[in-house]
């Protein structure tokens, strides 16, 4: 009798542990997947942003130096590869505090009708790459963290799955912006 209860004892901690296992598998592989969905927001928030800075720097509305500005900051954040995103955003969020943080300029582009939509285009995209970049550096922090754990590294639960790195830019929205 004690052979067969020493027998289910043992089954039973197997099971539990074989079930803990595939949990913890199971909620790295529900972490990778929302990782995928932030980096994809984050890519698609980047990418207005770039669209709505670019409507506005062919738009007529700004004079032709910081209309070339604006333009150039955002041609060359939607060009950058990979390694040079980071920079090129920031660059962009830089030119986007210039031009937008300039004495009137909300004033100037409300008298007009295209102006006050893309200005409200541009709140919005702003907000969106602000809170998508803090939405996926958290999942990034979670993902890593889950990672790090010694189950995870001893089976490999995360199988052959890059570090994920956090995305880090200068995302501060112009003064102008921020007010409302």
């Amino acid at each position: 009798m004690t052979t067969i209860t020493l027998i289910l004892v043992v089954g039973a901690i197997v099971v539990l542990l074989a079930v803990y296992i595939s949990w913890r598998a199971g909620r790295l592989d529900r972490l990778h997947i929302r990782l995928e969905l932030a980096r994809e927001s984050l890519d698609a928030a980047l990418v207005r942003r770039t669209a709505v800075s670019l409507e506005l720097a062919a738009s007529r509305l700004l004079d032709p130096a910081t209309s070339l500005v604006l333009a150039a900051a955002a041609h060359e954040a939607r060009t950058a590869g990979p390694e040079e995103r980071e920079h090129a955003e920031s660059d962009l969020s830089r030119a986007l505090r210039a031009v937008v943080d300039q004495e009137r300029f909300r004033d100037r582009l409300a008298d007009t009708p295209a102006g006050s939509e893309l200005l409200e285009e541009l709140d919005t995209a702003v907000a969106k790459v602000l809170y998508s970049r803090r939405f996926y550096n958290n999942a990034v922090s979670v993902t890593r963290a889950a990672q790090r754990r010694w189950l995870a590294r001893t089976l490999r639960l995360a199988g052959h799955t890059e570090y994920p790195s956090f995305f880090e830019i200068d995302d501060v929205p112009p003064k102008a912006l921020a007010a409302e």
